[in-house]
């Protein structure tokens, strides 16, 4: 009986042993932050006018390489237009604080595309740009889930003179940079294309 008790004993030890030492650890979640709600997919029509939006700001963009006031005030108008007919109202399906966030930034990016056509110095008009560029991303994109055409985010650390820098969105690589423009002073031409992308968005 005594031996019988013994090789019991030793089973339940040798079983204890595997459970606490050998036995698959499961990770839990406790302690990890929870990322943001995001909607996962949207309709045909939200990520026409989304692209419709872009190719005004890419436009735009491209009037300011031009150094063309009036051109860049012509896509500004456009891209407040196509930026009010976005359907936001499509993001209440995934939760209010996602549509109350777009909304917000849609405003403020608005505010400050108004604010080019009420300029008539092209350095001003290019601050306020930058503005727009900021807004746009990364916050909006990322509170719309962004879905259309790889964009970029490219840099030029002097835009505005020594250490002050400006971003702008492009749907290439390529740095043809807005805040230069082609018509520089005799020796600068390179500046045309100063900067670096600094981020992007790749959806394809």
């Amino acid at each position: 009986m005594k031996r019988f008790l013994l090789i019991v004993i030793v089973a339940l030890a040798a079983f204890a042993v595997y459970w606490f030492a050998f036995k698959p650890k499961h990770k839990t979640d406790d302690g990890e932050k929870m990322t943001p709600l995001s909607v996962k997919k949207h309709s045909e029509s939200f990520n026409r006018a989304v692209a419709d939006m872009m190719t005004a700001y890419i436009s735009m963009k491209d009037a300011f390489v031009e150094d063309d006031t009036s051109s860049v005030k012509q896509h500004a108008r456009s891209f407040i237009g196509l930026l009010d007919s976005i359907p936001l109202d499509e993001l209440k399906k995934d939760t209010t604080l996602i549509y109350e966030t777009a909304k917000s930034n849609v405003n403020d990016i608005k505010s400050n595309a108004q604010s080019i056509l009420a300029q008539t110095d092209i350095t001003e008009m290019r601050h306020d740009f930058n503005m727009v560029t900021d807004m746009m991303y990364p916050s909006f994109f990322k509170t719309i889930n962004y879905e259309g055409p790889n964009i970029y985010l490219i840099n030029c650390p002097m835009a505005f003179g020594e250490d002050r820098p400006a971003n702008w969105i492009s749907n290439s690589s390529e740095v043809i940079n807005p805040y230069m423009g082609k018509h520089q002073p005799a020796g600068k031409e390179n500046m045309l294309h100063c900067g670096s992308v600094k981020d992007s968005i790749k959806t394809n």
